[in-house]
């Protein structure tokens, strides 16, 4: 028989969680503005040059420098996010987030990953109102992932390139 009690399941961001009651509490103590510098974000791919429709793996990273615990404010409720040439998740269709705020809460020292997953396609929306799905253009292509931290002076992103050919 096996024991599943420690398995982690991935919470709606996409990050491996497990609430530690503790360590939010702490972590409020943080001041905000300390908290919002304290974090580190990085984006990786699977590769570095792609065929076209290749799907491209976006591996996300945010790691907390602090030897405490944190609570990092986000202007929305998406926690993280990703783009290809400035286009968010490779798509212009209107996206439904709640502009209320959230937080991102990171342990003392803790990294999180998580990984999504780009079709090689943009999704565009066409004046009839239909969207389509158009093939990225060979060449160079910036991957990017934010967290959406309040203050334009903040901001917490990272990019990449890849080729696709």
């Amino acid at each position: 028989m096996v024991d599943r009690r420690h398995d982690r399941q991935p919470d709606r961001t996409g990050f491996d969680e497990t609430k530690n009651y503790l360590s939010d509490a702490l972590g409020r103590v943080v001041p905000r503005a300390i908290a919002r510098r304290a974090i580190d974000v990085t984006v990786s791919t699977d590769a570095a040059e792609y065929a076209a429709d290749e799907p491209v793996a976006i591996t996300v990273s945010i790691r907390n420098r602090l030897p405490v615990p944190i609570e990092v404010p986000t202007t929305t409720r998406r926690l993280w996010g990703w783009a290809v040439d400035g286009v968010v998740e490779a798509t212009d269709e209107r996206r439904y987030v709640r502009a209320e705020e959230s937080a991102l809460s990171l342990r003392a020292g803790e990294t999180k990953r998580a990984t999504a997953t780009w079709n090689g396609r943009f999704r565009r929306t066409g004046d009839d109102g239909l969207d389509r799905s158009v093939r990225a253009e060979r060449g160079e292509h910036t991957v990017s992932v934010f967290v959406p931290v309040p203050g334009a002076d903040e901001r917490h992103e990272d990019a990449t390139q890849i080729r696709v050919r």
